[in-house]
């Protein structure tokens, strides 16, 4: 007995040694480990994206809201448990399964029969994947379901009534989120019936709520559509090439971006900004809740493009490349048409339009937008670069202002005739030269850059270095170099390899090389402005969200222009060009001499340039012709500056649409002008006022930043 209650005192010592380790020396650990949560934060909501208007603060994009149904899963939400949800979901709602892929339904044949997938893999092989000593027990589970998905028939995944598909589809869209993150289930056609019986039904399913959601509208579905770009769906999410960087960025992967142009340049600005969640949980289990931040809508962003503008010129290139391209006899290749108009002070893009014959969807031939290829396709633009010409001759001293040369046919050994494209010989001024669009002054410029000498019959010996040096001078006019407009996707141009003396001239005449619409427009306003290459743009300012409707909120940033280089021409020898442009459009054999009448006073300069046309049908070339126009008005003082393209517009007789479009174009910016005037679009008071909400001394810092 004695040794007996010996041990019981021993062993009772014990127990009261160790409750006194674990209540009194380590007791706060364990306190803290039995108190232990986690604070998990996400970002919820969809906050809709900035809107965007026209420089006249015409709205181009809009939201459209929506109803929306979303599921948000925890960390230790099951997948039964989910397929439980899914399938009351499916009571109160439509859902359709246009998105099921044969993977989803095999995942789900798996989960909603349990016995018959266990089936699918023997006992013999499950036991000789558990004996790998090599295998953990993840491995062997990853294994068993593979065997599993590979076993399963077709029979099986097509076996699902319509009901059991409207699961299958509600299950796939909970899967697509992280844990804690509201997931949109459905947002489109979502009636107000089934928000009411969801709304009923809350507290019966777990995870479910009920919200409000948006869309993406473009007010005017045509306009400037390919360069306004795109913005995912939900169930799209972040573009898969991208998804690490914008992970990087704090995104979710079914958050909805912009993925192209536009809405792609300035997503860090139109982008809503999501509220932030601190979830308090234990054992993956949501304790509570508490508001980090709360969500805001993306910033708005106003254009340089007038909205009105851009529509009336759409129109005039589509009813005349329609009335020429139906001339199949003249112009069989004639298939797309860019006029590019742009602020040659400020750099400010007014409208950017380009049209192309394209097929649809059904196959059918119809005429789409092709606004993006004023900066991202390059053409042939012939002599619309004379005025290039013209000032490398100066700025290289191979010209003098006011030189006259002799246009007579050019005949080096061994090459066919160069010559201008009207019959005669005759001396020309440099004013006179780009008049009448002589070739041959050209030329000859070029020949005397390169250090050559021309001699009838005889071969030409020039130095090759001539082409790096007439293309870093047109580089300073923005030919053959990108132009820095704020959109993705830019490209330089095309530059010719050979380097043959006939090349040159070539290139000087401005059928070597090959040049953008946005490029053509840039070197327009050069000339315009005294010499000065202005960086072209789209953005003009960053405003808060307004409260209030039809009206702008206040101003964060506004887009600055900016002056990429000066010629290095003189003063005297651009006014000098800008003279010779002049005669273009006024004078008796002006090349473009239907501006003659015009009352706002226009400078140009024609082009026509020997072209090929592909065609994939018939996997051959066709020789045609691309014709070019740009210019600015008024003369004196200019305010806005064009290019025109029509690559393919003919075969033989050119009907001169280009000059047609051109006319057109600059005839409706003036009328609209005045139009703009009487509605007092003009007036700066009403700008003052919008500014002045904007606190600008600590927004401006902001807005920078957020570019």
């Amino acid at each position: 007995m004695n040794l007996l209650f010996i041990t019981v005192f021993f062993l009772f010592s014990l127990l009261i040694l160790r409750l006194g380790i674990v209540q009194i020396v380590q007791g706060n650990h364990y306190e803290a480990e039995v108190a232990r949560t986690e604070n998990v934060k996400s970002h919820n909501g969809t906050p809709p994206r900035g809107k965007v208007y026209d420089r006249y603060r015409n709205v181009i994009v809009d939201n459209v809201p929506l109803n929306a149904i979303t599921y948000t899963r925890t960390q230790t939400t099951k997948p039964e448990d989910m397929l439980k949800v899914a399938r009351q979901l499916a009571e109160l709602i439509e859902m359709k399964p246009d998105k099921i892929t044969d993977r989803d339904r095999k995942d789900f044949w798996l989960l909603s029969h349990p016995e018959k997938a266990e089936n699918l893999v023997s006992e013999d092989e499950l036991k000789k994947l558990e004996d790998d000593e090599d295998l953990t027990k993840d491995d062997v589970n990853k294994k068993v379901y593979e065997m599993q998905l590979e076993r399963i028939t077709e029979v099986n995944i097509k076996s699902f009534n319509k009901k059991e598909e409207e699961v299958l589809a509600i299950f796939r869209e909970f899967n697509t989120g992280y844990a804690l993150t509201p997931q949109i289930i459905k947002n489109k056609d979502v009636s107000m019936e089934e928000m009411a019986r969801v709304s009923e039904r809350l507290s019966e399913l777990p995870g479910v709520n009920v919200t409000t959601d948006w869309e993406r509208k473009y007010v005017n579905d045509s306009t400037l559509r390919t360069i306004l770009g795109r913005v995912s769906t939900s169930q799209q999410g972040l573009p898969s090439e991208l998804v690490n960087e914008f992970k990087a960025q704090g995104y979710a992967l079914n958050d909805r971006v912009g993925t192209s142009y536009f809405e792609s340049q300035y997503e860090n600005v139109l982008k809503g900004q999501k509220e932030e969640i601190e979830y308090i949980t234990k054992n993956g289990s949501v304790l509570d809740t508490q508001l980090v931040s709360e969500g805001h809508s993306g910033k708005d962003v106003v254009l340089t493009i007038d909205l009105q503008l851009q529509k009336e010129i759409e129109k005039i290139v589509e009813e005349e490349l329609s009335k020429q391209a139906s001339q199949y006899w003249e112009s069989p290749f004639l298939d797309r048409a860019f006029v590019v108009m742009m602020d040659p002070h400020t750099g400010e893009i007014l409208s950017m339009v380009g049209k192309k014959y394209g097929k649809n969807a059904d196959g059918k031939t119809e005429m789409q937008d092709y606004a993006l290829g004023t900066f991202t396709s390059e053409y042939g633009v012939g002599s619309a670069v004379k005025g290039a010409t013209v000032l490398t001759g100066y700025m290289t001293g191979a010209l003098n202002v006011g030189d006259v040369l002799y246009d007579e046919p050019i005949r080096i050994k061994d090459t066919p005739v160069k010559k201008s494209w009207f019959n005669g010989s005759r001396y020309l001024s440099d004013i006179q030269a780009l008049e009448i669009s002589s070739n041959v002054y050209m030329f000859k410029t070029a020949i005397k850059i390169a250090d050559g000498t021309y001699r009838p019959n005889q071969p030409l010996d020039i130095n090759t270095d001539a082409f790096d040096t007439m293309r870093n001078y047109y580089s300073q006019f923005g030919l053959g170099v990108k132009t820095g407009i704020d959109l993705p996707g830019e490209v330089e141009g095309l530059k010719g390899n050979e380097r043959k003396p006939g090349m040159l001239m070539d290139f000087a005449i401005g059928q070597y090389d090959l040049y953008t619409p946005m490029q053509l427009v840039q070197y327009a306003s050069t000339i315009a402005n005294g010499g000065y290459r202005m960086k072209p743009h789209i953005m003009k300012e960053i405003r808060e969200p307004s409260q209030e409707r039809d009206k702008v909120g206040p101003l964060l940033y506004e887009n600055e222009s900016q002056v990429l280089n000066r010629i290095d021409a003189t003063e005297r020898e651009i006014q000098q060009v800008q003279r010779g442009f002049y005669q273009v459009a006024h004078g008796s054999n002006g090349t473009a001499n239907n501006f003659r009448s015009a009352p706002y006073d226009a400078a140009a300069k024609s082009g026509t340039a020997e072209a090929f046309y592909y065609s994939p049908e018939e996997k051959r070339q066709y020789e045609t012709f691309n014709t070019t126009l740009i210019g600015y008005a008024p003369y004196n003082n200019p305010e806005v500056a064009f290019s025109v393209v029509l690559p393919y517009s003919h075969q033989n007789k050119d009907p001169y649409v280009n000059k047609t479009i051109a006319k057109r174009a600059m005839d409706k910016y003036f009328e609209l002008k005045k139009q703009y005037e009487k509605d007092g679009y003009f007036d700066s008071s009403t700008e003052e006022e919008v500014r002045n909400a904007g606190q600008l001394e600590e927004t401006e810092e902001q807005g920078t930043e957020e570019e």
